[in-house]
């Protein structure tokens, strides 16, 4: 085996790659260089309160970019065959997880949410860990919707509504949205009737709806998210702090490192409201040119699933893209004040090794998309 196959920085192979597999890879790799270092400033103070080593965190997560980025490697280096081969079996692995968080003493509960489940020293969270597995799964059933037999289509459309369950209970309407509308977006690139996709979207609203009369801090973060200033030391309080930075920043920011709110005033500023913290330091014009990444991100996915001549391949790409891209949304959405307070992630930015790892997982499979597509 070529050891140099796990340095990615380093692989011999890519000047043989398409154009499109390249610029994804540098802007994965874009992505993940500023998310580092945007990290580090945010999680600084709170690793040298809450650890006593300021380092705490960046040195996890660094951790936790290496081993993302080996096996990057090994899925751009893997057919896409192979990898639609074993995503079932996977998929019900980390759905067994999902059950075990939520179930059973298991789960560790973490600010109302049992999201995090232990295995040895490692901790993992399930609902992360699924969202490529969902991508790669839901494109092998809708990319040949018409040729499945009805007893396939029925026993995966049941595995994924136990998905979407098992998230919804722990509780997490923010992640269970997401999950929802990845793979409705997969059907509909797939050519899914209309119909089915009207019904499923009304389907879904009902239960989000459901979910928001049984929980009544989701109700609360409703009526907070139209008027933070109401009850800014109540339920408004992230989302007050988090306008507070934001528009601290000014045009141009008040420097890398120079964010005030970060100081024991924003909270989980490291995870959910990093991008407040890259808004006070970086300004305006950084906030545009993180947009600009974003939307570059989408068009070059988007690009690499219209060259793809193969359906199921296509429709990975298609997953792919519409996960990072509508999670990234919803994280600024939320830091913005657009969108109700939740619990998402700012995709390779935010802290976290499930994170992470699922969102370099979909990069990769974006590049092989792309490398198989040239290839043929």
């Amino acid at each position: 085996m070529n050891l140099r196959l796990l340095i990615p920085f380093f692989d011999p192979t890519v000047k043989d790659w398409s154009l499109t597999a390249r610029l994804m890879r540098w802007l994965t790799f874009l992505w993940i260089a500023i998310g580092i270092l945007v990290l580090f400033s945010a999680s600084y103070y709170h690793g040298e309160i809450e650890k006593k080593d300021g380092f705490f965190y960046f040195n996890r997560q660094i951790f936790y970019i290496i081993i993302s980025l080996v096996i990057f490697n090994a899925i751009v280096h893997s057919s896409l065959r192979r990898i639609l081969k074993i995503a079932p079996w996977l998929l019900l692995i980390i759905l067994a997880f999902l059950w075990l968080t939520v179930l059973t003493g298991l789960g560790q509960n973490t600010m109302g949410a049992t999201r995090w489940i232990a295995i040895g020293p490692v901790q993992i969270q399930p609902s992360e860990l699924i969202k490529p597995l969902l991508v790669l799964q839901g494109a092998k059933l809708f990319g040949k919707w018409e040729q499945q037999p009805v007893k396939v289509k029925a026993t995966w459309l049941g595995i994924f509504a136990l998905v979407l369950l098992a998230i919804l209970k722990q509780p997490n309407l923010s992640t269970t949205s997401l999950c929802g509308l990845g793979l409705w977006s997969i059907a509909f690139a797939a050519g899914l009737p209309l119909r089915y996709l009207a019904g499923t979207a009304a389907g879904g609203a009902m239960v989000a709806g459901i979910s928001l009369m049984m929980h009544s801090y989701q109700r609360a973060r409703m009526l907070s998210f139209i008027d933070p200033w109401a009850d800014r030391q109540g339920n408004g309080f992230q989302l007050v702090q988090s306008l507070l930075a934001i528009g601290s920043g000014g045009l141009w920011g008040n420097g890398f490192g120079l964010s005030q709110q970060k100081l024991d005033y924003l909270p989980i500023q490291d995870t959910d409201f990093i991008f407040s913290v890259f808004a006070e330091e970086f300004g305006l014009i950084g906030s545009f040119l993180l947009a600009i990444l974003v939307m570059s991100y989408g068009t070059l996915g988007l690009l690499i699933a219209s060259r793809s001549h193969h359906p199921v391949h296509r429709l990975v790409a298609v997953g792919s893209t519409s996960f990072i891209v509508i999670q990234s949304l919803f994280n600024i959405g939320v830091a913005t004040g657009m969108l109700p307070t939740t619990g998402l992630p700012l995709p390779m930015f935010s802290y976290g090794g499930s994170s992470m790892l699922a969102s370099v997982i979909q990069s990769a499979l974006l590049i092989r998309v792309a490398r198989e597509s040239a290839a043929a």
